[in-house]
């Protein structure tokens, strides 16, 4: 049993908590490159990690993040003039470049709130920890790949980073929330989507390195079975095995405040550009993406309108749960636990072993930043892995038969059924 203590230490992310101060010893996806698509253009606020921060382009091109008020009197910046290399406090006037300085009255110290950016994968990414401690840049395949090969989109999601990265972990949930997805989304159906939909799922955990990898088998014929395998990376990254000859997908969890997060979807092919069916399908809300309120990134299903649950869907066996599409199904089955679940009320079984595994690799990870130990996941070498899907015999080790097809390299086709 989780206890309340553990619970409130692994879902508290705020500044001075021991898991805020583990994210911030990582690079965090912040916002898309393209909503700060020219110089001087309008700032865009950003929370992350229960911080308030404000992102700009400067005249030249450079991103700017960082603390969403001026240093002056409180104000925030989003009301600001983007010129000249800098933005500007609409009240008094201070301005700040890029890394955060006031550069027309006195210079405002280091710990003003500059925070360390980059441009990585049509992502702005941002490095919140000390300067020291700056890791090195992220090796996520999806991120390095060109730009044609991939797709990205985030949504918010009204629930702790935990439930929601813990869903992308728990590999057992497909074969009933999503089994009839399985059949109908254009971007999962395959003979490896077939053999999901068994409920006879047993699993296996491999700790790495970098986190963990989960191995899910469910009965594929005679002396055969199949294995779905699952990549969760330090801190809140994970890799949802593939079905056929569609792409890669992924999820990035980012805590937005101890009651909301980022779902970050990323959705990427190792060897090919993206298709315009694909592309297609996924900007309609196929595939793990979703379709957004305009001008915002709150889904247009969501729990104001009960996600528009269709309870003749449901009733005729043509949805598992009434929610259309398999990333709102996971959203608002994990929404629907609270906005931080209570997780002393639990009954945890077997197929939840990656589930506790994560919970213990947090705790261990966030209890060596406090020692001043380098927290796994932090090289890039430990990102540069791979999800998969594959039939194996029976009685073979699923980690080592299918280890080749767990690394990322370039110009080589994924593993998938």
């Amino acid at each position: 049993m989780t206890t309340r203590a553990l619970n409130d230490f692994l879902t508290m992310t705020g500044p001075g908590t021991p898991m805020g101060e583990l994210f911030r010893r990582y690079w965090i996806p912040a916002l898309a490159a393209g909503e700060l698509p020219d110089p001087d253009c309008p700032p865009v606020r950003v929370k992350l990690l229960s911080e308030r921060l404000i992102a700009f382009r400067d005249t030249t091109g450079r991103v700017g993040v960082m603390d969403e008020f001026c240093a002056h009197r409180g104000v925030s910046l989003w009301f600001g003039r983007n010129e000249e290399n800098g933005l500007r406090c609409a009240y008094h006037g201070w301005k700040y470049d890029v890394t955060g300085q006031c550069v027309e009255v006195p210079s405002e110290p280091e710990e003003s709130g500059f925070c360390k950016k980059m441009e990585l994968g049509d992502v702005i990414w941002i490095y919140m920890g000390p300067a020291e401690h700056t890791p090195p840049l992220p090796g996520f395949e999806w991120a390095r790949v060109p730009h044609a090969h991939r797709f990205v989109s985030r949504r918010t999601q009204e629930c702790n980073y935990l439930q929601a990265m813990e869903g992308g972990i728990d590999s057992a949930h497909v074969s009933f929330l999503h089994r009839h997805e399985l059949r109908h989304d254009p971007l999962h159906t395959s003979k490896g989507a077939e053999l999901t939909r068994e409920t006879d799922a047993r699993f296996e955990v491999v700790e790495t390195a970098g986190g963990m990898i989960i191995g899910v088998r469910r009965p594929a014929g005679p002396g055969e079975l199949y294995w779905r395998i699952t990549q969760w990376v330090m801190p809140f990254h994970t890799m949802i095995p593939p079905y056929g000859d569609n792409a890669l997908n992924g999820h990035a969890w980012v805590p937005i405040d101890d009651e909301n997060c980022y779902t970050w979807c990323f959705t990427h092919h190792p060897t090919r550009p993206l298709s315009g069916h694909e592309l297609e399908t996924m900007r309609n809300g196929g595939g793990i993406h979703v379709k957004l309120i305009p001008g915002t990134f709150r889904p247009v299903v969501n729990k104001d309108n009960d996600y528009m649950i269709d309870r003749a869907a449901q009733r005729d066996n043509k949805s598992y749960c009434g929610v259309k599409g398999i990333a709102m199904q996971d959203a608002s089955i994990q929404e629907s636990m609270g906005p931080i679940q209570d997780r002393a009320k639990e009954n945890l079984v077997s197929t939840d072993n990656g589930v506790i595994m994560a919970r213990v690799r947090l705790r261990k990870a966030a209890l060596a930043a406090q020692e001043g130990r380098t927290p796994d996941g932090i090289d890039p070498a430990t990102h540069a892995v791979r999800s998969a899907s594959i039939v194996l015999p029976e009685n073979v080790s699923f980690y080592e038969a299918a280890a080749d097809a767990l690394v990322a390299k370039e110009g080589v086709e994924h593993v998938s059924i």
